[in-house]
């Protein structure tokens, strides 16, 4: 459980690889995604790519250590909810990322 305050409390599952991410989506249901761009077995947009196409109607949030606008751009063009650079990733930020990613759905 992820609690970020009083009224948010997350039910959190955690993969360090896209692989073993993949596996969890096809055996459960989730409401939304943070996907990390930089993990050990995929990197970059491949890695928004792919887990588009596996898992199509999960609401992305990317996180990701770059902060160059192309990347945005091609996360939100590619469908992404939210884009956050990890560097500036803070509490509010992070639940107005979730909670306007589940109004969305």
């Amino acid at each position: 459980m992820l609690s970020l305050d009083d009224t948010h409390n997350y039910d959190l599952v955690h993969s360090k690889r896209l692989d073993d991410g993949i596996k969890m989506f096809i055996k459960e249901k989730f409401d939304v995604m943070l996907l990390d761009l930089g993990l050990p077995d995929s990197d970059g947009m491949e890695t928004f790519d792919i887990m588009r196409y596996n898992a199509p109607d999960i609401p992305i949030i990317v996180l990701t250590g770059f902060k160059e606008d192309v990347i945005e751009m091609g996360a939100v063009g590619r469908g992404a909810k939210n884009y956050i650079v990890k560097d500036e990733l803070n509490t509010k930020l992070l639940i107005k990322s979730i909670d306007d990613a589940l109004e969305d759905q």
